[in-house]
């Protein structure tokens, strides 16, 4: 994997956030308190002229606490051969079981912030939080929206800003 230059970052994004599924990974990668889940929904673009990747963790995930106690997070894509070990580490919840270690992956330190990613990544940009919001049942215009919520656990926004991204040459022009 090399840096690449954010005005060089080029993706197929909905086929990335749809189909191949990023790992989302909050904390603290010296003091080994970490934790990941999968992630499909969410976004890139630029906001208050920054970069940024928008994710969406709902407050019933293990992940929710991390998200909320550090300053940062990553987005790790991986090559399809490791779509079983992504659904598995979106449906196991780390706070019932070591599934990080279950899952074969090798946590490694990120290059400017705290939160980890992973070695067998091709994709990685690392974020720190720049905003958080609430989704609002009352604010959504479509409401089969609602059919997501059969138990009203609304997903937390956040923005972070991308400080960092590596990846392989299919994600650079």
């Amino acid at each position: 994997m090399k840096s690449i230059k954010f005005e060089n970052f080029n993706i197929d994004i909905f086929n990335l956030w749809k189909n191949q599924w990023f790992l989302l990974t909050s904390g603290n990668f010296k003091k080994n308190d970490f934790n990941t889940m999968t992630v499909a929904w969410g976004s890139f673009g630029i906001m208050w002229n920054k970069p940024f990747a928008q994710i969406v963790v709902r407050p019933t995930r293990f992940t929710y606490n991390f998200t909320e106690k550090f300053n940062s997070f990553t987005l790790s894509a991986f090559s399809d051969n490791y779509k079983s070990i992504l659904s598995m580490l979106g449906t196991k919840s780390g706070r019932d079981t070591d599934k990080i270690t279950e899952s074969g992956l090798t946590p490694i330190a990120s290059e400017i912030i705290e939160s980890p990613a992973f070695e067998e990544a091709e994709l990685i940009l690392e974020c720190k939080k720049i905003y958080w919001d609430d989704f609002k049942s009352k604010n959504f215009l479509d409401n089969t929206i609602n059919t997501s919520y059969p138990q009203k656990d609304y997903h937390r926004i956040y923005f972070g800003e991308i400080l960092k991204i590596k990846g392989t040459d299919k994600y650079s022009k």
